[in-house]
């Protein structure tokens, strides 16, 4: 077995720095964020059909452009993922954070204003680019700021909380704002909310990041590596395992996410009921998160609990091909989404974060994020595009990104067989 997968894991500090209210003024804080992210990320999803009459890329065109303008934000979020990870690796994370929540804020007013399909494209691109350097800076504060007793808690309330609340609340709640008052209006009060509510929180309340953050520690720098972002520090080989189990989850997340607001009406239910609908699978995941959240961090199994997100739900969305009815392709969507989501979302940042030196924590997370979640929702959102495109209908292609779940949950059950001995969790 090579020499980086016998290595013990990187330590964590025995204590973490002391913080007043570090549940709020961290997790907190980071989930409002994270919420509003999310709503901005989400939105076109809900208005696409009213700006391709605007826009003058209905009928035809629509498969193809559609598919364009949704997956733009991912191409600009894959790319930023990976490179933000790097080049702010050294600098504090509140100030990355207020950087860049000014910048998708700003992207998404103006898409309110705008006439143009590359305008729209462009504006999405830089969206997805702030919001993928904004990506990795939560979890170098949850690093710095959580132990790991917490950490499952911690990544659940910042960015599994953030991303499905916004989700649940945001397709319900959005879908008829934008169908009384039109798509731009929701452009930009989403914009406005980013610039005068969240960037003033953070600048007030969020602290600066503890020094564990921003440098290698006296340990990280022992043992010849020197505190360097070597492929060892990542975890070696075991690390792309990892990554690909988070592009199979990118897969089935955006491929179901970019296209649940046209889904849902194929399926012939009352057109009030549709925004409802679409939450629906978001719903049943808030819904089954806790007890998950609670499951891993008393037990330490995160592996298998996370692993079993993958397989289960990717096997009930592979089933949504071998059905004919509506109900019963819905009821899979909603059970598939919703436990894959419950079980591997807060344990895989758990786990990810636990494993990794303080210094490489930042970089890591963008390289998952940037090429699980970028890569994993371009490739999908182009599939399910092309699918519709070819067949008419979104069941073949939902049925294939169960199939690549599947095949994620493997590659991280062989990740975790690959994980170096960590000592036990003692519940907190």
């Amino acid at each position: 077995m090579p020499s980086d997968q016998r290595s013990t894991p990187h330590p964590l500090p025995a204590t973490v720095p002391s913080l007043p209210h570090k549940w709020l003024r961290i997790s907190g804080l980071l989930l409002v964020g994270l919420f509003v992210a999310y709503l901005d990320r989400s939105n076109l999803s809900i208005g696409i059909k009213n700006i391709s009459t605007d826009l003058g890329f209905a009928g035809d065109g629509f498969a193809a452009t559609s598919s364009l303008a949704l997956t733009a934000f991912l191409v600009g979020y894959l790319i930023s993922n990976f490179l933000g990870g790097f080049l702010t690796a050294r600098v504090d994370a509140k100030w990355i954070l207020l950087v860049t929540v000014a910048g998708y804020s700003l992207c998404t007013l103006l898409i309110g204003f705008t006439d143009s399909v590359g305008v729209l494209v462009a504006l999405r691109v830089g969206v997805g680019v702030f919001e993928g350097v904004y990506w990795p800076q939560q979890f170098r504060m949850a690093k710095a700021w959580f132990d790991e007793r917490e950490m499952t808690r911690a990544s659940a309330m910042i960015q599994y909380y953030g991303q499905y609340l916004a989700l649940a609340l945001g397709f319900f709640l959005l879908t008829p704002i934008e169908a009384s008052f039109g798509w731009r209006p929701m452009f930009w009060a989403l914009g406005a909310i980013g610039l005068l509510v969240v960037l003033p929180l953070y600048a007030r309340f969020l602290p600066a990041a503890p020094g564990t953050t921003t440098r290698a520690t006296p340990e990280e720098r022992g043992g010849g590596a020197g505190g360097r972002l070597t492929f060892a520090a990542f975890g070696g080989g075991r690390f792309l395992l990892l990554v690909f189990s988070y592009f199979a989850n990118g897969m089935l997340f955006w491929g179901i996410t970019l296209y649940i607001p046209l889904i849902v009406p194929t399926f012939g239910f009352a057109p009030s009921v549709n925004g409802l609908l679409s939450a629906a699978p978001y719903l049943v995941s808030l819904v089954l998160t806790v007890p998950m959240m609670l499951l891993g961090d008393r037990t330490g199994r995160r592996g298998p609990i996370a692993v079993s997100g993958l397989v289960v739900g990717g096997v009930l969305l592979a089933c949504v091909a071998l059905t004919g009815s509506p109900v019963a392709q819905f009821s899979l969507i909603c059970l598939g989404l919703g436990y894959f989501t419950a079980a591997y979302t807060p344990n895989i940042w758990a786990i990810a974060v636990t494993d990794l030196p303080a210094h490489v924590v930042g970089p890591a997370t963008g390289i998952i994020n940037g090429f699980g979640a970028g890569g994993g929702g371009v490739v999908a959102g182009a599939l399910v595009g092309a699918l519709l495109a070819a067949t008419g209908t979104y069941t073949l292609g939902l049925s294939i990104l169960g199939l690549v779940a599947i095949l994620g949950g493997l590659a991280l059950f062989l990740y975790t067989r690959m994980r170096p001995t960590t000592p036990a969790i003692t519940a907190a």
